[in-house]
């Protein structure tokens, strides 16, 4: 039992580094795409809306079939689906090819991300203790997976769609050789939830025993869930904020060069991951607000040395403890949002649907507000973000956010 367990925790860590791995092998290839096609930077960024619009419809899917069909068929569905959609980018030769390639790639991409999302839940409630914060970390791997593999395929000549395809192909392979190890979870469906509550009532009155006919009816949405998603998408459209703006602060605002500038988005990429290999422990001996509370006032401080510097080098101090600081804070949110039962990965596909949405918003937010300001006094705003993120942490003191010893009966399920 104990190695079932293990063995469905490093299928877990897998299927988010091939999920980092594919996102970031068709980064790399954006500017090589970009020069085939023949598109403008404004252009490309108009087709990458359509990622993002792609990937939010294939969380939202993706969470209701996990519930319904389980983690162990959708997340090696998704991976497969997802590996064999990277080749379209690069063979895109038009924009509007181009534009159905990334939405068909980000839809796939969405459904790998809350399904895996979803089923890191279950292996984090069988272990009954935090691990989420580990899995995200290993994404952040992947995305330097395909940074190495990329500028060495770049290296020996092999051209976008060529890349692409034998990415893919190895995704494939890894997507279904690891599927049997995920754990099989139990599904949520409507007519199990009416059976339970007709023999519950059944034991109260025997004349509401024969009524067993299931409901349509849909339940509402906890109110918890739209506050995680909320935090969601704060903590995300800060993330957003230093994937797109950190370099470009640092090269036009400070003046560095562009080898320096590249070291601001660097050292943010590094703390994050370190912190979220981190972050486990952390939350396991302080909780899991705490994470949040502290977490996000230390990102608002990083943010905010970041918008006043007026050199490189406290900017990517404050860039450091930015990265620190936030790297623990979506992963609470995505399981605590797992953990609110009974429908885990609807649940997780609606913080995380959120969420991205807020990563998308973020970087478009600040190019607008550069308008009216300078572009390192936008960032101000993320940083104030976080302090509401923070003085709300404690939304995740309530709920069941963490299951108690679990019974015999439901670990015997599980492994």
């Amino acid at each position: 039992m104990e190695r079932a367990l293990r063995a469905a925790r490093v299928a877990t860590f897998v299927y988010f580094v091939l999920d980092g791995t594919l996102m970031g092998m068709w980064l790399v290839q954006i500017p090589a795409i970009e020069k085939r096609v023949g598109i403008s930077h404004a252009t490309l960024g108009s087709l990458l809306v359509l990622l993002g619009v792609g990937a939010f419809f294939g969380m939202q899917l993706s969470g209701r079939l996990a519930d319904r069909l389980g983690t162990r068929v959708v997340v090696p569905a998704a991976g497969v689906l997802c590996a064999a959609t990277l080749v379209l980018p690069g063979l895109a030769r038009e924009p509007w090819t181009l534009a159905g390639a990334l939405l068909v790639f980000g839809f796939c991409n969405g459904c790998l991300d809350v399904s895996m999302n979803a089923h890191a839940v279950h292996v984090e409630k069988a272990y009954n203790r935090p691990i989420m914060s580990a899995f995200h970390a290993t994404f952040s791997v992947g995305g330097v997976i395909a940074a190495l593999v990329g500028a060495q395929a770049t290296s020996a000549g092999l051209s976008p769609a060529a890349t692409l395809a034998a990415a893919g192909g190895v995704g494939i392979v890894i997507a279904l050789v690891f599927a049997r190890s995920l754990l099989p979870t139990a599904t949520t469906t409507a007519t199990a939830t009416t059976t339970t509550t007709t023999t519950t009532a059944a034991a109260h009155d025997p004349a509401q025993a024969t009524d067993t006919r299931p409901t349509t009816k849909r339940r509402p949405v906890p109110r918890r869930i739209w506050i995680l998603a909320a935090l969601a998408m704060m903590c995300m459209l800060c993330e957003g904020v230093a994937n797109d703006w950190s370099a470009v602060e640092a090269k036009n605002i400070l003046g560095a060069s562009a080898s320096t500038a590249s070291f601001a988005y660097g050292t943010y990429a590094a703390t994050m991951t370190i912190g979220r290999l981190l972050a486990d422990r952390v939350s396991a001996r302080f909780g899991s607000a705490a994470v949040l509370r502290y977490g996000a006032a230390t990102g608002a401080v990083g943010l905010t040395i970041v918008a006043i510097s007026p050199w490189i080098w406290s900017a990517l101090i404050g860039w450091a403890i930015f990265g620190i600081g936030l790297s623990g804070c979506v992963p609470q949110l995505f399981s605590a949002a797992g953990h609110t039962d009974p429908a885990a990965g609807t649940n997780v596909s609606r913080v995380a649907g959120l969420g991205y949405l807020g990563m998308l918003a973020g970087p478009a937010l600040i190019g607008w507000m550069t308008r009216v300001t300078a572009l390192g006094h936008t960032f101000l705003l993320p940083a104030l973000l976080l302090v509401v993120a923070a003085a709300t942490a404690g939304i995740l003191r309530t709920g069941s956010t963490r299951e108690a010893e679990p019974e015999p009966e439901l670990a015997a399920q599980h492994l």
